[in-house]
This record gives C-alpha cells, sequence and structure tokens, in this order.
C-alpha cells in the first residue's frame, strides 16, 4: 500500500517566528535551544533539529474534528521553520529513529478505528497493514512516551 507522510505547514507558525521569549510566553508558547539530538523534532520540516537551534514549543490542535477525538497536545516547530514535501512512501527519521511510536488510524468520520504502539523501525510495514483497511481515512503519528503529535499519514 503506498503513503505519504506529511508535516504541518509552516505558514500555520509565522507568526511565532521571530518572536522574543516575551512574546511567546504572551501567546502560550516558549522557545527552547535544542541541546541534544535527536529530542526536538519539528512537525514541519520533519526532523529532529540539531543542537543549536532554536525551537518554539507550543499546544497544537493536531485533530480539530468534531468527535470525540478532537485532541491538541504540544509539539516542537523550528523558529523559521521551511515545509518539506515527500516522496509517497519515505519514512522520515522523525519517524524512524522513535523508540516507540503510537500509530493512530482513524476513518472518514474521524473516529479511531485502530492504533498501534511499535518501534519506529517497523513504521512502514505497519502503515501498509493499517492502510490495508480500506475504511482507514488517514493515520496520526505519535510519540508513545509523551503522546505528542508528529506527523500525518494519507494513502495515496
Amino acid at each position: 500500500m503506498s503513503f505519504i507522510v506529511s508535516g504541518l505547514e509552516a505558514g500555520e507558525f509565522a507568526h511565532l517566528f521571530g518572536k522574543s521569549d516575551e512574546e511567546l510566553r504572551a501567546v502560550g508558547a516558549c522557545a527552547y535551544v535544542a541541546d541534544g539530538h535527536p529530542g526536538f523534532p519539528c512537525r514541519v520540516a520533519l526532523k529532529d533539529v540539531e543542537p543549536g537551534t532554536r525551537v518554539i514549543l507550543l499546544n497544537y490542535a493536531h485533530l480539530n474534528v468534531p468527535t470525540p477525538y478532537n485532541s491538541r497536545h504540544a509539539i516542537f516547530v523550528t523558529d523559521g521553520a521551511q515545509a518539506v514535501r515527500l516522496e509517497p512512501d519515505h519514512v522520515p527519521e522523525i519517524l524512524s529513529i522513535r523508540e516507540a511510536l503510537s500509530l493512530r488510524a482513524f476513518d472518514r468520520a474521524h473516529m479511531m478505528i485502530d492504533a498501534r504502539v511499535i518501534p519506529g523501525a517497523k513504521t512502514a510495514e505497519t502503515l501498509d497493514e493499517l492502510l490495508s483497511d480500506v475504511s482507514v481515512s488517514y493515520i496520526h503519528a505519535h510519540t508513545a512516551g509523551r503522546g505528542c503529535f508528529l506527523a500525518r499519514v494519507d494513502r495515496v
């Protein structure tokens, strides 16, 4: 089954780029300077940033739908992030290097119909399995530990 992994659009966060710590705090966000790798996954660029990179931590509605699964959580976005477009069937390192991922499959009505906790190295094969179910419309990938949204996956 062919799939595409998508990050978030940079434009959604442009109003935060270049803001001072005080300006970010005023809107419920904060800045960090990455001090390790991995550990600061940018949801726009779909990669863990290098140490020394400024990232913004904010609360984001990654599943803003009128169902019980409506959800928001903390995410990192690189200050000034640029969107990335991945090739079909490419699993970015932001997913593959994680010790554990939660893959959550949703139908067209945005109801969760399946979920798996897997090692990141098994991402591609598990996406294929989940997407083989024709009732799966899309999948959200989250970190298993902290539960943060990482990326969306759609059937190609």
